[in-house]
This record gives C-alpha cells, structure tokens and sequence, in this order.
C-alpha cells in the first residue's frame, strides 16, 4: 500500500482549494487533510481515481 506524501490541515485546503486542486490534479498522489491534529480526508486527482477504479479486481 502506498501511503500519501503529503499532509495539510483542512483550513489550508478551505483557503486555498483552487492551487490545492490544481496541484493535485496531474499528480499521481494522494494529499490528508487533517482537522485538529488528526486525519480527516483524503483527496486525490480524478484521473488518478480512475486509474485506481479500472485497476480494481472485480
């Protein structure tokens, strides 16, 4: 399992969601958003989502 490189706290995605996405968006990586300390979410482009879809076993 690969585990994501970056972590950031969601109040920095609230302020900068459009950069954040951007930044996501070509990268084949997954990004935690955290709350208080503690993981929350975890994003991921939507072309790498679908990679990770299509590889899935049924």
């Amino acid at each position: 399992m690969r585990y994501p490189s970056r972590v950031t706290p969601i109040s920095y995605l609230e302020a900068n969601a459009a950069e954040v996405l951007a930044q996501l968006a070509p990268q084949r990586e997954l990004l935690i958003t955290t709350r208080n300390g503690q993981g929350k979410a975890v994003l991921q482009g939507l072309a790498f989502f679908e990679e990770t879809q299509d590889s899935s076993p049924d």
